[in-house]
């Protein structure tokens, strides 16, 4: 597509981006609303209408080339995304749950169960940091020579091994009588070999032809799918020259707009001595300077009578005199309210947001200049100089106001000494405290390897194995249905049980995004830590690695298996985590990993553990984990099989948010058994019967469907596909023999949510809603 595509896009998203600002920030606020199902619906139509903005956003921001549509495009998207974060917050708090269900909205808009998924844009791949990159991919280089070269000596010595053997029976250091029956063995072996060599060959190249004939319609679509992505690949480079050219523009303008900055101060400082002596000529005296606050110097430059800026300058002094009056009798009145005990307003309200402001802006920015540019002579593309001009001047403009305004002050209160004999006030500054009182000490935490390298301790960390590669996984391989009617079994009061792919949505939602944009972990929601509970198999290793690929992420394994005998001792331990959050916070985004989380809070250790420590971490994790701030793109992440041997208060304390995966329903193993089969090269015809397997392999997980497939689907029947396809029954017998995840285990760990925090919450809810239609309902 052309670049004024992807200009429309942005357009059309931006004007529905206008509509929603709009009715999300009416002339008066909205009253506290009383009923959580109406406020829900409100926020969550919000939240919908918000991805399909998101979407469209990230359409356009991925192939646009115009670098400083892109810097704005690139806030505006990171608004949205941050927006999202905060609406799904009021929404946990409005069900108490994570896992909301909107098909009546998504039918109301008339959109589809897939326009509710959110997009990963494609910058968190492109733009991670380079410098990080190479030293994994350095570290990485050094261990696989180092296991090459384990392996060629390995080579080597069973090379002489086997020429000392063959010397010894030529030179007949042999037995005499076994050294006919050895020369005829050789010779035997050999011509086996040479012929299972010919024979294998043949295979081969019989295989490779095979595979290598498409038919006529798939060479087409190939075709078309390399050109689309030649064309995407172009477009991304000229994205990275238009960005090299618009930077060393950028670095020319400032110098020059630089070497302007003597000549406008001079001529500031003229027009400011100007106004002082018509101020004296009008009022007989010198007038006060304005404040910074007030536009300082700024506001004497305004073309206005003097005698009009000196009853501005004095009006605005008034009023900051009965602000500050007003707001100490706001304070007071708060506090006489507190000690009654005012009784605060009931109802639920919309969170104040971080990012409302930012979006308004960049939407103003639009409409006041991108909307209505003429770009009929910018065919490529290329960035306008004139607006770089522009806000390099106003930068330096405010820059030399204020050096002009700090001297300004200075020559006028010397013009009143010596005209008026009046001597200047003290200057208002901070008042420092004498003999560097006593103030509220933060604790400083001390870095234990100050002395050392980033690589050194990369290196470190990848010989321990607490720093991994990540495996090439996205997120859209975590495949499965959609909870179509999960709106209305709720307003019936029953729970529905989530789907695989509100799991897919909920991590990308709390994980993804948060980590592969700096703006939204700084502004947004705060999510430090994330367990992901659910049975055996359930794909939670899948996940964070999806995490991490998407994000392009360092990944840390302190699992308790991986960290037992590492670093012994309380010294040991301390200077392991101090090593993983350091390195983590300079390798950011990073995901710490947490193996079988529930192991670290045991309430009582197995025997056959007990050598393994695995509750070393639960002390000293929580203490680093408070070290993570806004300006840290570093995520715990945790996955337990069976948290209900832990101590729940000490694992809900630890990780902030707590999602339950359950076992696929019959829709999602329809699914399941049709992409895995595909996955493993295994051909999907009529001959395999999906529907009949789903209800089979009722409580299995998607790993326990892989073990079936991979028994079935072997390298030699692949290739027998052609002539004897796939069956169900193939699939039948090793069905059965694998144990499901039984459902009594499932419902055990519901329960076990239900103590959470969130699940508490949620059933306390639901006693009193039941209570309260109960006194409703007339009695006889």
């Amino acid at each position: 597509m052309s670049q004024k595509t992807y200009n429309e896009q942005w357009g059309q998203a931006q004007r529905e981006l206008s509509c929603l600002l709009t009715d999300e920030t009416p002339d008066e606020p909205p009253p506290p609303e009383l009923d959580r199902v109406v406020f829900f619906k409100r926020v969550a139509r919000f939240y919908v209408r918000y991805i399909q903005v998101f979407r469209q956003l990230d359409k356009a921001y991925d192939l646009l080339v115009h670098p400083q549509k892109r810097e704005v495009l690139r806030e505006i998207l990171d608004g949205v995304m941050g927006r999202l974060l905060e609406l799904k917050k009021d929404m946990v708090e409005a069900e108490f749950s994570e896992f909301h269900y909107m098909d009546d909205i998504v039918q109301t808009l008339k959109l589809t169960p897939t326009d509710l998924q959110l997009p990963i844009p494609h910058y968190f791949i492109t733009e991670h940091s380079k410098e990080r990159t190479d030293i994994l991919q350095d570290i990485a280089l050094v261990k696989a020579i180092e296991t090459i070269q384990a392996v060629e000596r390995a080579r080597q010595a069973r090379m002489k091994a086997k020429l000392k053997k063959m010397s010894k029976v030529v030179n007949g250091d042999g037995d005499d009588e076994n050294d006919d029956e050895k020369k005829v063995d050789m010779i035997e072996v050999s011509a086996a070999l040479r012929i299972q060599k010919l024979w294998r060959g043949y295979v081969q190249r019989k295989i490779i032809a095979q595979e290598s004939i498409l038919t006529s319609q798939e060479a087409k679509m190939d075709l078309h799918i390399i050109i689309s992505q030649a064309n995407d690949a172009c477009t991304r480079i000229k994205q990275q020259e238009y960005m090299e050219d618009y930077h060393n523009s950028i670095a020319s303008i400032t110098k020059e707009v630089k070497d302007l900055g003597p000549d406008m101060s001079n001529t500031m400082k003229d027009r400011i001595r100007q106004w002082f002596l018509k101020c004296r000529h009008a009022a007989g005296i010198f007038p006060e300077y304005p404040d910074d606050i007030h536009g300082g110097g700024a506001l004497i430059l305004v073309d206005k009578d003097p005698l009009q800026v000196m009853k501005e300058i004095a009006a605005q002094k008034e009023e900051d005199k009965n602000n500050k009056l007003k707001g100490k009798d706001e304070k007071k009145g708060k506090q006489k309210d507190g000690k009654k005990g005012k009784v605060k307003e009931e109802g639920l309200r919309m969170q104040n947001s971080a990012f409302l402001s930012d979006l308004q802006e960049a939407n103003k920015q639009f409409k006041e200049f991108w909307e209505t540019c003429d770009e009929s002579n910018n065919f490529h593309q290329r960035h306008l100089a004139q607006i770089i001009r522009d806000e390099k001047k106003k930068i330096f403009d405010a820059e030399i106001q204020l050096e002009v305004d700090e001297q300004m002050r200075l020559e006028l209160a010397a013009m009143k000494l010596a005209v008026d004999n009046i001597k200047g006030g003290k200057a208002k500054g901070k008042k420092g405290k004498k003999g560097g009182g006593k103030g509220k000490k933060g604790k400083q935490v001390v870095d234990l390897t100050a002395d050392r390298t980033l690589e050194s301790l990369c290196q470190e960390l990848v010989e321990q194995n607490l720093l991994k590669a990540t495996a090439d996984i996205s997120l859209s391989e975590y495949t499965g249905n959609y909870s179509y009617l999960g709106a209305i079994l709720r307003e019936n009061a029953i729970e529905p049980t989530p789907a695989l792919l509100d799991v897919r949505q909920l991590l990308t939602l709390y994980a993804v995004l948060p980590l592969g944009s700096r703006a939204v972990h700084q502004k947004g929601p705060l999510i430090t830590s994330i367990l992901l509970v659910g049975p055996a198999g359930i794909g939670k290793k899948m996940l964070v690695q999806a995490v991490c690929n998407e994000t392009q992420a360092a990944l840390f394994d302190l699992s308790p298996m991986n960290t037992a005998g590492k670093y012994p001792g309380d010294d040991g331990l301390n200077m392991m985590l101090h090593m993983v959050f350091k390195v983590a916070k300079l390798l950011q985004p990073s995901v710490i990993w947490i193996g079988d989380a529930e192991k670290m809070f045991y309430k009582k250790v197995p025997k056959h553990e007990e050598e393994l420590t695995p509750k070393r971490l639960a002390t000293s994790l929580p203490k680093y984990l408070k070290l993570i701030k806004g300006d840290d793109r570093v995520l715990i992440l945790g996955t337990a099989e069976d948290p209900i041997c832990a101590n729940i208060r000490a694992l809900c304390k630890t990780f902030g948010k707590i999602l339950f995966i359950p076992r696929p329903d019959y829709g999602a193993r329809f699914i399941l058994w049709k992409e895995l089969i595909k996955r493993y090269n295994g051909e999907v015809t009529e001959a395999i019967d999906f529907s009949s397997l789903a209800k089979m392999s009722e409580g299995y997980t998607p790993g326990l469907m892989i073990q079936v497939i991979q028994q079935v689907v072997t390298k030699r029947r692949i290739r027998w596909q052609g002539f004897r396809p796939l069956t169900t029954a193939e699939f039948v017998a090793h069905i059965v023999a694998i144990d499901p995840a039984y459902k009594k285990k499932e419902d055990a760990l519901k329960k076990w949510y239900g103590k959470t925090p969130l699940g508490k919450k949620k059933i306390a809810f639901e006693k009193k809603k039941a209570k309260e239609e109960e006194g409703n309902e007339p009695k006889k």
